[in-house]
């Protein structure tokens, strides 16, 4: 569960002890600038950032069932915050996975990938791709 939220909580150390080192030091507006700021990052290096995880087994039967693409993702992944960003709404119309809470999941990445926990990888009609480019994958949910 730590290495879920790590990255968030790490964030949110730094950004207090350098708030307060800064409110310390008489300089309020650096202070809430640090705090507010690395509030923002830890935020968006959350789960709570993602659309809700599921199995990787979940995540198959239902896109056998309704066709959506499923999304392999592990927060702190800067390319998996680039695409769930880029997605928007649409995000909600992936079936997502998070490699780090489903050893399924890891291994069917490391599967299509040689071997390697390379995120995001999104599996769209069977066929896995690596990395793919968020405005390909925006196209394809949009008629999800």
């Amino acid at each position: 569960m730590m290495r879920v939220w790590g990255m968030a909580v790490g964030l949110l150390v730094v950004g207090g002890v350098c708030g307060g080192l800064s409110v310390a030091r008489g300089d309020y507006g650096t202070g809430g600038g640090f705090v507010g700021g690395f509030l923002v990052l830890a935020g968006v290096n959350s789960p709570l950032f993602f659309p809700r995880s599921v199995t990787a087994a979940e995540a198959e039967r239902r896109s056998a069932e309704d066709g959506r693409a499923v999304v392999y993702w592990r927060p702190g992944c800067a390319y998996c915050l680039r695409l769930r960003a880029r997605l928007g709404w649409r995000a909600r119309r992936a079936h997502w996975v998070n490699i780090w809470r489903d050893p399924a999941g890891a291994a069917a990445v490391r599967e299509v990938n040689g071997g390697n926990e390379t995120v995001p990888t999104v599996v769209v009609a069977g066929r896995a791709h690596t990395n793919p480019d968020p405005a390909w994958l925006r196209g394809r949910l949009a008629g999800s």
